[in-house]
């Protein structure tokens, strides 16, 4: 089958489910090690879903039983509709893969890299060099087309792996930490291409440890720590799940400082805190508009401020506070296990 008639499929299989992917109790073990302890999905079409946790956490090794490069010991998964380990083969025409190291060869040009994967994929010779020309211009590598991939950095590798990865046009594509080792330059062009990718009607499950990238891009978010699901939502209720936004003030005048937190707390019905040097005020803040009624006791109190700011909480803070430590938190990966351990049990393509 060739690229344009997997396109075409995979559209229609698109438009007739309800769900990208939908998996439940997915479990994968090697030896002593559960790398991946009963997850459950369900990815809508046409949105980013971001799969958020540290090196070691199971993410890859989801990824790879989703897009059947792994099996699964236990649950079931389907994409589109198709159940990943009994019709593998359909699966693997809706689907392309961009794993966290690139998958070309460096002593080929970008243009003969592209060209090759094509072929494989089934395009003619003219096709192919067409199909090249137009990812390379879309992913700016254009300039560098005939330049071997051993000169690219590695901002430009991963955008070329990406381009691979996109020949087939396929529905849905999965990303396992695309912007790693990236200048923050080249992980905001990433960005841009993973939004390009989902307004023009791709499904994208992105794994990454960046916070912030999962609450620059992601419709929806899980939280997957020790090889579990611990939390599930959009950014904004993975925040409201651990308070509410924060009031944070600062007292022109030290004196008042005790006026402030009376005038907090009447107002307010919350007690503020101090800071460790007493140079700031920080109080939960369940009704906003509750605040221009504080701001207004202030001033007919003659309480100046220098600085006030609102702070929602973090996806830090929802990370730390649903695992018991941050994201940044390398898991040692044990023989065998995720990344390791996927490599021993690929199901071949």
């Amino acid at each position: 089958m060739n690229a344009q008639r997997s396109s075409a499929q995979g559209a229609r299989h698109s438009a007739g489910s309800d769900w990208a992917i939908e998996a439940h109790g997915l479990v994968k073990t090697f030896g002593s090690n559960r790398a991946v302890d009963g997850v459950d999905l369900l990815v809508r079409p046409g949105t980013v879903y971001g799969v958020l946790g540290p090196n070691g956490a199971g993410k890859t090794t989801t990824i790879n039983m989703l897009a059947t490069l792994l099996k699964a010991d236990a649950g079931t998964a389907t994409v589109f509709g198709h159940d990943v380990a009994k019709e593998a083969q359909i699966v693997r025409q809706l689907i392309g893969v961009t794993g966290q190291f690139a998958s070309v060869d460096e002593t080929l040009s970008a243009t003969e890299n592209l060209i090759i994967f094509s072929r494989l994929l089934g395009l003619g010779r003219k096709e192919s060099k067409e199909k090249a020309v137009e990812l390379l211009e879309r992913f700016g590598l254009t300039d560098a087309a005939k330049r071997p991939l051993k000169k690219f950095s590695g901002g430009m590798r991963r955008r070329l792996d990406l381009a691979a990865s996109l020949i087939a046009q396929p529905p849905l594509i999965f990303l396992d930490e695309p912007t790693t080792g990236l200048d923050p330059r080249t992980r905001g062009q990433m960005w841009d291409t993973i939004r390009e990718l989902v307004a023009s009607g791709s499904t994208i499950l992105l794994t990454t440890q960046y916070l912030d990238e999962a609450d620059q891009l992601a419709d929806r978010i899980a939280v997957i720590d020790r090889g579990r699901v611990v939390a599930e939502g959009t950014a904004d209720e993975l925040k409201a799940s651990v308070g509410t936004s924060a009031l944070q003030l600062r007292i022109e005048d030290p004196a008042d400082t005790e006026d402030a937190l009376t005038a907090i707390e009447r107002v307010l019905g919350v007690r503020g805190t101090l800071s460790p040097e007493a140079a700031r005020i920080t109080a939960p803040m369940a009704d906003p508009d509750r605040v221009t009624d504080l701001l207004v006791t202030f001033r007919e109190a003659g309480i100046r401020l220098t600085e006030m700011s609102v702070q929602k909480p973090s996806l830090d803070e929802v990370f730390l506070t649903i695992t018991g430590h941050d994201a940044a938190d390398q898991n040692e990966t044990a023989p065998g296990s995720d990344e390791s351990g996927a490599e021993k049990e690929k199901v071949t393509a």
